[in-house]
């Protein structure tokens, strides 16, 4: 193996010649005084020269990082002077439009994902790799993207990374490139320590039923205070309760069933509705109009999860809508004496033992009822 070159090297040598580093890399330095990046390698048995740009346009890294991403192309029997030229290849920006398109149809909530998809992206990835084909992406450049938000957004960089990849992915089997340059390599060298991951915002269940009281006192609109009490009643997630139609409720049963595509495993869930909880709904029927939805907003349609973030932050309880899933779970810990699996099902989590879960088919859904209702009762007790 030839001695590697190093940056400064790069940087200050002015004797022409040909200066050798790894996997095939060669510096050219012209007797103008300019420098070029060669990659020299055998393509299906036949030695070529492929050049990979000047310096400092290509930096030492960018073109060892090419120079092996060729040689391994080339001894899988690839050709990288034949992808190099293909005119086909579209740009990163192009392929995510290409990627969100297909996958869209199927996203359990499409536009919305999509949405998010084109935003993180847009924000993060496309100012630097959106005009280059992705044949030409290298893991110094995915590096490029993620380091400066790995430390302190360390979930986006995460998410964002995998998007990337799903892209570089889609290229592959395009036949636009051979690997994913946001894949192991990438997991190697991202730093390890750092952030630690952080917990939705959530209050002690004894402080709860004061949130509800100040939500009751606030200026919102009537319909998103409704909401967040349903919500913090139930336990429930915040989308299954802005989606909720008067069709999903039983009130003579007492029950209220959250359809498979609004919950997070994708199955129906049933919900029993505490007394308090069907209060609610009453008082929500005098607003509802006649959209359908249990809570609409103002205008008639479904609520933003903005929204009821932004009663939580006005009325000042410390607290994501979340969070309250937290409270309950404490409480249920704490204050009855419900089987840990009766509470794990009040808020739809799926069962991580295979063997149990593939035995015990039943959603205890009575015993959850005393559940919810002794619930309800130790918030109304408490503003009593």
């Amino acid at each position: 193996m030839a001695s590697k070159l190093s940056a400064a090297f790069v940087r200050t040598i002015a004797k022409p010649g040909k200066y050798g580093d790894q996997h095939g890399l060669i510096l050219r330095v012209m007797p103008s005084g300019s420098k070029q990046w060669v990659w020299r390698g055998m393509i299906r048995g036949k030695r070529t020269d492929l050049g990979l740009g000047g310096w400092p346009y290509v930096s030492l890294a960018e073109a060892r990082q090419a120079a092996f991403d060729n040689r391994k192309l080339a001894r899988a029997g690839g050709d990288p002077l034949a992808l190099k030229r293909r005119p086909d290849i579209p740009t990163f920006a192009e392929a995510v439009e290409r990627v969100v398109a297909i996958h869209e149809p199927n996203w359990k909530d499409g536009a919305r994902s999509a949405e998010i998809w084109r935003s993180s992206l847009g924000r993060y990835a496309i100012p630097r790799l959106g005009r280059k084909r992705v044949a030409d992406i290298d893991t110094a450049d995915v590096m490029a993207v993620l380091l400066p938000i790995w430390a302190g957004k360390r979930e986006t960089a995460r998410r964002v990374r995998q998007r990337i990849g799903a892209v570089m992915k889609w290229a592959v089997a395009q036949g636009y490139r051979f690997d994913n340059p946001a894949g192991d390599a990438i997991a190697a060298a991202l730093p390890k320590n750092g952030v630690s991951k952080k917990h939705m915002q959530a209050l002690p269940h004894g402080e709860v039923a004061g949130a509800i009281a100040k939500f009751r006192g606030s200026r919102a609109w009537r319909g998103t205070k409704l909401a967040l009490e349903f919500l913090v009643l139930t336990a429930a997630r915040s989308g299954e309760v802005r989606g909720a139609e008067w069709s999903e409720v039983d009130l003579r049963a007492q029950t209220w069933t959250v359809p498979g595509e609004r919950m997070k495993m994708g199955k129906p869930h049933r919900v029993p509705l505490s007394a308090r909880a069907l209060d609610v709904l009453l008082e929500s029927r005098e607003v509802a109009g006649e959209s359908g939805l249990v809570f609409p907003s103002v205008t008639g349609r479904a609520l933003s999860d903005s929204t009821l973030s932004k009663l939580c932050r006005e009325s000042g309880v410390g607290c994501v809508p979340h969070g309250f899933r937290s409270s309950f779970r404490n409480w249920a810990a704490e204050c009855s004496s419900a089987p840990r699996e009766v509470c794990e099902l009040a808020l739809a989590h799926v069962n991580a033992d295979r063997v149990e879960a593939a035995y015990m088919r039943t959603d205890l859904f009575e015993k959850r009822r005393e559940l919810m209702q002794a619930w309800a009762d130790y918030l109304g007790g408490q503003h009593g």
